[in-house]
């Protein structure tokens, strides 16, 4: 998207001004499932759902180069028109801000005087009239007809480069995607007569949002001694504080997210808020290394930006696996209670929600979610009923033995008697009901304190979705059906000793295959249940787990009805049982990791991540 144009006269004192031109689009297409047209016994019922999809793309009419004399005023210096097609009925805006020297808000020309850069000489924005000193600035218009947007901040006239992302142009009401609108951007500049000759460079970068009412997200600062945590976009929920580091730390293990935004999936954390540097990307409790006084005294501290992708599509039915490229990240909506999720291929080539489960026994609604097919014995189950506690056939027992937490307890448990939970419910009713929150500035110096990316916690009855039962007692066999959305299941695990291959437990295969490069643990002994025990192996494997894009997190568990271990500990449940009182789960923190192995008791509270087997 750069045209260069060498005009300069080699007799003259010139000044050869180059403009580069920056488009980023930040919109998906249209996604069409196949899960979204079904016929069923007693009606035919045929639904469609196509998504908002809009583009701009950037053509540059003429160069951005030129030969400018002495004190002379020159326009238009290039000319860069964006086409935009967008069928989203809120429309869109487009942002524009000076990125020179790929520096969010630099709006300088850059002076390259004598071969080298000499921030001397730089030419400052402004409005390209004569004055006391250089300067050059952007005029935008739109150009289009039918959809021709509104030009905004007085950009009509010859206006100064901004340094924060600032609305260029705004269309309120777009819906036909075949047909597009333009904007058209043009530059001036102005040199005074003892400007020194040479090449002078700068950059407008473009983004185009929707709806409108969104804003780009914005680079922040971070006070000394801190690490910071940004939402990182507009109508994001939820509050996190500050963490502190001292002058002789070299590590530091992050926050879990305290932030939701609806229609997004949280993928961790990123170093840069454009996500620009894709080597930055870090899992929400990963342990990172820096320098020490890295970003203590005169540093300033370490800022850390939400990463939100939007939604693709529908997690019921989803088919994409084979489709990402290992690593690859994705979001998808449950179209149960439209929690969305982000999605990655993992080094076990399987498809893995990145985030914990959240599902609720009601919606946003108050209705029942319910199961549909992911419970074999009864399709149409409510979530609500399996934690019934009237009944004995999917518990140990109706009593205080079945693990739940009071009131005062995270998201995802609480007692009957509570006003925001279901009579007969073991899990709330809205799982961002006790999200933490803090004041500007506060310190936040507990894992615990952070709550909405732990989810919800199940025991294994509600996990398993009332399949996995007591009665349900053969070692190493998995239950069928489970809360995972329909195409999506829990992770398998067992006895590495008594199954038959590496991809019987899931977790296993992740863990020993993925991250440990076939290696098997150090005391694998064929009589007993293998595990990774010690800091030789455990410790990597450990922050493997929490490390981009596996993003596990301490959740910690709920047993004798209290919170445990959250911030040190995970616990994360299989579809597979060990005899009547135990099941498997994934089970790690710093010295030791049990990959599925682990018999974790079955009315204990663990999370729980689904699994979209590549095969």
């Amino acid at each position: 998207m750069e045209t260069r144009c060498d005009t300069r006269n080699k007799t003259t004192r010139g000044i050869r001004l180059i403009v580069l031109l920056f488009v980023a689009c930040l919109m998906g297409g249209a996604w069409l499932s196949n899960e979204d047209i079904h016929a069923e016994t007693t009606s035919a019922n045929a639904s469609v759902t196509v998504a908002e999809a809009c583009t701009m793309t950037a053509t540059v009419n003429s160069a951005h180069s030129a030969t400018i004399n002495p004190g002379q005023y020159l326009q238009p210096i290039g000319e860069t028109v964006l086409k935009v097609i967008c069928n989203d009925a809120g429309g869109y805006a487009i942002y524009a801000v000076g990125n020179a020297n790929n520096e969010y808000g630099n709006n300088k020309l850059l002076a390259n005087v004598g071969g080298s850069l000499n921030s001397t000489y730089d030419i400052v924005t402004g409005t390209a009239t004569s004055g006391s000193t250089s300067n050059w600035a952007m005029k935008v218009s739109a150009v289009s007809g039918t959809y021709a947007p509104t030009i905004q901040n007085s950009f009509g006239s010859y206006h100064d480069v901004p340094t924060t992302y600032t609305k260029v142009a705004q269309l309120n009401s777009m819906t036909d995607a075949t047909t597009g609108s333009s904007v058209s951007t043009t530059y001036a500049a102005y040199v005074k007569s003892d400007q020194p000759a040479g090449n002078y460079n700068g950059k407008v970068k473009y983004t185009m949002v929707h709806p409108t009412t969104e804003t780009p997200p914005s680079p922040q600062t971070c006070p000394s001694n801190k690490i910071c945590y940004f939402a990182n976009g507009s109508r994001v929920e939820g509050t996190m504080g500050q963490q502190s580091i001292t002058s002789s730390d070299t590590t530091a293990t992050l926050l879990a997210s305290n932030f939701s935004r609806a229609g997004y999936g949280f993928a961790g954390w990123s170093t840069t808020f454009d996500y620009s540097d894709d080597t930055g990307f870090l899992g929400p409790q990963e342990t990172i290394t820096f320098a020490a006084r890295q970003y203590t005294g005169s540093n300033p501290g370490l800022s850390l930006y939400a990463r939100w992708i939007k939604s693709a599509g529908s997690l019921q039915g989803w088919t994409g696996c084979s489709n990402l490229q290992s690593g690859a990240v994705t979001a998808l909506t449950d179209q149960r209670d439209n929690e969305t999720y982000a999605v990655a291929k993992l080094a076990d080539g399987n498809c893995w929600m990145i985030e914990n489960l959240r599902l609720a026994d009601k919606d946003s609604n108050n209705n029942d979610v319910i199961l549909s097919s992911t419970n074999t014995n009864n399709p149409s189950l409510p979530l609500t009923n399996i934690y019934d506690t009237s009944s004995t056939s999917n518990h140990l027992s109706p009593t205080s033995s079945i693990a739940y937490a009071a009131d005062t307890a995270p998201e995802g448990w609480c007692n009957t008697d509570s006003a925001d939970c279901d009579d007969q419910s073991r899990i709330r009713t809205d799982n961002t009901a006790n999200r933490a929150t803090y004041t500007s500035g506060q310190t936040v110096s507990s894992q615990n304190a952070n709550l909405y990316s732990y989810g919800n916690y199940y025991n294994w009855y509600s996990a398993t979705a009332g399949n996995g039962t007591y009665s349900f007692n053969t070692n190493n066999n998995s239950v069928g059906g489970d809360l995972c959305p329909t195409g999506w299941r829990l992770p398998k695990g067992g006895d590495k000793t008594r199954i038959t291959s590496n991809n019987d437990n899931e977790f296993w295969n992740l863990i020993v295959t993925g991250l440990n490069g076939g290696t098997l643990p150090a005391n694998y002994d064929s009589s007993t249940t293998p595990y990774y025990n010690g800091s030789t192996e455990a410790g990597p494997i450990d922050k493997a787990l929490r490390t981009y894009p596996n993003n596990f997190l301490y959740s910690g568990y709920i047993t004798n009805a209290s919170l445990t271990n959250r911030g040190s500990y995970g616990f994360y449940w299989s579809s597979t049982a060990s005899y009547s009182t135990y099941a498997h789960s994934l089970y790690f923190f710093s010295t030791r990791v049990g990959p599925g192995t682990t018999r974790s008791i079955k009315y204990g509270g663990s999370a729980v991540r689904c699994i979209a087997p590549s095969s």
